[in-house]
């Protein structure tokens, strides 16, 4: 089957987390290995919550092929059925084409390219989790703590880099060698009950709330130019022709001289530590004073910040609301200064030609953190395309997700001769 056929049969398969019900994709895959005679296993920790592991060649070396197979909700709004999986124009359109069914199906074809020409020296491992869209406990987190030999390998390829970007005129790729980590807080505030009619604002628990989701939003983060970032933000400014200095005081002045909104976003969220208030409830009736609102924030946090520093930061705003740990985790990153680092770059080059790769730091959290935690070096892949299309980075959570076919078979060539070189 050709990557982009496997990519429409999984969008079709609404492994939409919550509630899940991954295993059905899980059986899917399994079909495709057990047709290629490649050994293979499903993971169930919960009903229709399973992740598939297959593993193919035996030798010292070893390298693991990560994604994961659960999907966030489709909203109203979309153009075209959201899990149509349709295929055209040089497209496949659907939920999860991005995010990460894409590399799902480019790493299966890869394995079954692979299985078919048996010339590996080495064991490839496939995993495709669970549960990564929230948190990941009952996917790579579960592999990791119960079953870590399954996975365990010399190092690992997972999605998070960002999608390639234009600086004059040359195509730029990345590879994540770390992220930024979650602090997401669920926040309550306290007011008294009483009718509508005769209101005391400072008993409305939702007036509180305003005070300090406006708090939020006039919260100026401090710059920490971490030396990930600092490599990256000076090869941009050299092919962007910037000539000035490059710090925490001057860092702002940079991003104005940059005319794509979407990368200035991307490198001012992995500069700073990142507040977004985005769930509130408050109140049940128009009439009724409400005594209590919630809302959920979710913060990101840098490498060599904690909850404490969180707190430290944001606490004033708080004040005496009451504070619950939705999620919490530390950033991880993994060297650049790697042989397995350098031969990504030296095989994306080959598949792409020579193009400008850089290391990037993912601003959202994925699996990676897991294998990292593990010791194993993990590396974030993306979009292998020279069809730069606007809307593209937009549609990842969003409306409106597709995946061109070219990328997809790029990124599958390039798993390909990944494999082929360190495991030959």
């Amino acid at each position: 089957m050709k990557p982009e056929e496997i990519l429409s049969d999984l969008i079709k398969i609404q492994s939409v987390n919550p509630p899940g019900g991954e295993t059905t994709a899980a059986l899917y895959l399994k079909k495709l290995c057990d047709a290629a005679k490649i050994p293979n296993e499903i993971i169930e920790p919960a009903p229709g919550r399973g992740s598939f592991i297959a593993t193919l060649g035996v030798g010292k070396k070893s390298l693991l092929f990560l994604s994961h197979i659960d999907v966030v909700p489709a909203t109203d709004g979309w153009a075209f059925p959201p899990f149509s999986g349709e295929i055209r124009e040089g497209f496949v359109y659907g939920r999860g084409a991005l995010d990460c069914k894409g590399l799902v199906a480019a790493e299966i074809h890869a394995l079954l390219t692979l299985a078919q020409e048996g010339k590996l020296n080495g064991k490839l491992i496939f995993a495709a989790v669970a549960d990564e869209e929230v948190g990941g406990y009952l996917g790579a987190g579960l592999l990791a703590q119960k079953y870590p030999e399954k996975i365990r390998a010399d190092f690992a390829i997972n999605e998070g880099a960002e999608a390639p970007i234009l600086i004059k005129g040359k195509t730029c790729h990345f590879i994540s060698v770390g992220e930024k980590a979650p602090s997401w807080l669920k926040i309550k505030t306290k007011g008294v009950a009483g009718h509508g009619s005769e209101p005391y604002l400072p008993n409305n628990a939702v007036v509180k709330m305003a005070k300090i989701v406006q708090g939020l939003a006039e919260y100026k983060p401090r710059i920490i130019i971490g030396p990930e970032a600092r490599y990256l933000l000076e090869e941009i400014a050299r092919m962007a022709g910037y000539k000035g200095s490059i710090d925490e005081t001057t860092l702002d002045k940079f991003f104005a001289k940059l005319d794509d909104p979407g990368l200035v976003s991307y490198l001012s969220a992995i500069t700073r530590m990142t507040v977004s208030p985005n769930v509130i409830q408050g109140g049940v009736k128009t009439n009724i004073v409400p005594d209590s609102c919630t809302a959920e924030i979710d913060i990101r946090i840098l490498p060599g910040q904690d909850k404490q520093y969180v707190m430290k930061e944001l606490g004033l705003i708080f004040g005496d609301a009451e504070i619950e740990t939705l999620q919490y985790g530390l950033p991880t990153i993994s060297s650049g200064d790697t042989e397995y680092y350098k031969l990504i770059v030296e095989t994306i080059k080959e598949s792409l030609g020579d193009v400008p790769v850089l290391p990037t730091l993912c601003a959202g959290a994925t699996d990676s953190r897991y294998l990292r935690e593990m010791g194993i070096p993990a590396y974030g892949v993306g979009v292998m395309t020279y069809r730069l299309d606007a809307a593209m980075k937009a549609s990842v959570h969003g409306k409106n997700e597709k995946l061109d076919i070219k990328s997809l078979q790029n990124k599958a060539d390039f798993l390909v001769q990944l494999a082929g070189k360190y495991l030959s």
